[in-house]
């Protein structure tokens, strides 16, 4: 594997890349690398593709603006399209999984001609984080209190965030201000990256925040200690390569990708209301962790799927998988991968 810093506009993005032929671009979330799809990587080579994980904008060896607005939908897309151009691929297999699942459906809908192919791991109407990804009328978990005047389709996502924190902490809404997260996180990020890594998996309990105030707490005050590491899915050398990702940067920096990510919450709704009514036309594999606990802000998504997703070729669940589906089960993950970009570029 080589890397390499790739201007992406006004930002540099550091890629790894393996291999030749036609491009697989795949693109992490939060909390994530590039190193996300190491398990990746070898097979698509092997494969005759040309396999490029990226450090989205934030992470690891990019460039970390502190400003959330080169964090936004349309800004995230420049930078993507940027990228097709350095590989001069006129079009890619796009594969994302939690927030680069939304920058990947996405480029979907407002730039098909680039995308052969796309892959992604949480569904379409993934709106968890009032990012209007592809709707005027964003939702509120399915936990969250119904009443009229906090589920309202025209209240900024801010609002909406700020009315489930009247019931329990909501890290919605603790990441939108600038500071208290930065604070909390600056130097306990192994600790934070083990308890949020378990918590998303097939094994944790992503859940317990319903159960704690918002008034005092902070994010490692409402997720679970982790057990010791090794995990199944996760070596220690592999989580060390995670933590020294984060650690390099300056401390209120280390987590700057994820929590500008939610900060764009309100600009995105109102960037995402022109595209409410587009269907993503482009050849589509849905993938995911049958255990994946973020599953559980979601109703009917899979009815909506298939109704908006006219390129939906399969949904595959792929057993004993969470959140990070393509680490904690790679071999079944990537017989998928592989056979649907085979398919979308032969």
């Amino acid at each position: 594997m080589t890397e390499k810093l790739i201007n992406a506009g006004d930002y540099r993005l550091r890629a790894v890349e393996q291999g030749e032929g036609p491009l697989v671009l795949m693109i992490h979330g939060f909390p994530g690398l590039a190193w996300s799809w190491r398990h990746q990587m070898e097979p698509l080579a092997a494969a005759g593709l040309r396999a490029v994980a990226i450090d989205s904008l934030g992470y690891g060896g990019s460039d970390r603006p502190t400003d959330p607005a080169a964090y936004d939908a349309d800004r995230m897309q420049a930078y993507l399209i940027a990228l097709l151009d350095h590989y001069e691929a006129d079009k890619a297999v796009i594969v994302g999984q939690d927030f680069g699942a939304q920058y990947a459906w996405n480029l979907a809908v407002r730039a098909p001609d680039r995308v052969a192919g796309l892959i992604a791991t949480i569904p379409y109407d993934y709106d968890m984080a009032g990012r209007a990804m592809l709707g005027s009328a964003p939702r509120l978990p399915a936990d969250a209190p119904a009443r009229p005047e906090a589920s309202s389709p025209d209240r900024l996502p801010s609002e909406r965030f700020a009315a489930m924190a009247a019931e329990h902490f909501v890290h919605f809404h603790y990441f939108m201000e600038v500071g208290p997260a930065e604070r909390e996180l600056a130097d306990r990020a192994p600790e934070f990256l083990a308890r949020l890594f378990y918590a998303l998996s097939s094994k944790g309990d992503l859940w317990s925040w319903k159960t704690v105030s918002s008034v005092g707490s902070g994010y490692l005050d409402v997720l679970p200690p982790a057990p010791p590491l090794p995990w199944p899915w996760l070596s220690q050398a592999e989580f060390d390569r995670f933590v020294s990702e984060y650690v390099d940067a300056d401390p209120m920096l280390r987590f700057i990708g994820g929590l500008n990510s939610y900060r764009t919450a309100d600009v995105n709704w109102r960037i995402g209301k022109k595209w409410a009514d587009h269907d993503v036309e482009t050849p589509t594999l849905f993938l995911y962790g049958e255990k994946d606990p973020s599953f559980g802000f979601f109703t009917d998504w899979e009815a909506r799927l298939r109704k908006r997703v006219p390129g939906l070729r399969d949904i595959i669940a792929i057993s004993e998988a969470g959140h990070f589906v393509q680490q904690e089960q790679p071999a079944a993950f990537n017989q998928a991968l592989l056979d649907f970009a085979r398919s979308v570029t032969q």
